[in-house]
């Protein structure tokens, strides 16, 4: 695959209203870190952004999250490594992600009143809109992430 045009050359400004956005949900927003990692990951894995799925496993891994963490993240409903915050995220993500066919439902909003206060819920928003605005820059324009090494199978 080969990338179709580099976004961060080809308007300048529109990157840098992103950039500010990027800026206030992971400098600003308050949010809890580990969370960000969170909804960045899982929002990445449903668009099917390789370029933000591995750099994202490499940020949550770099902050300290562990391998397993980073792993389940994909599988999450199946795992008892998520705590009842985490999977308020993840739901709401999931349901944000997909609207088109979710429909934003009560069952993904709710869960989040029991952990969040309702900054922190809009906050949560934005910072999952974000990440779905960089996979459609990145999957819309084919951005190739690092390839750190190539293993063979022996």
């Amino acid at each position: 695959m080969q990338a179709r045009l580099d976004f961060t050359k080809a308007s300048p400004a529109a990157l840098q209203a992103v950039l500010g956005l990027e800026n206030f949900v992971v400098n600003e927003s308050g949010l809890d870190r580990h969370l960000i990692h969170l909804l960045k990951l899982r929002a990445s894995q449903i668009n099917g952004c390789a370029y933000c799925v591995d750099m994202h496993s490499k940020e949550a891994r770099h902050s300290g999250l562990s391998e397993q963490w980073i792993n389940l993240v994909s599988v999450w409903r199946e795992s008892p490594v998520f705590d009842e915050r985490e999977r308020a995220v993840l739901e709401w993500t999931e349901a944000l992600t997909n609207v088109a066919d979710s429909g934003a439902p009560s069952e993904a909003y709710e869960p989040l009143k029991d952990h969040f206060t309702e900054k922190e819920i809009m906050d949560l928003t934005v910072a999952i809109s974000l990440i779905n605005v960089w996979n459609r820059l990145a999957v819309g324009f084919r951005s190739q992430h690092p390839i750190d090494e190539v293993r063979k199978a022996s």
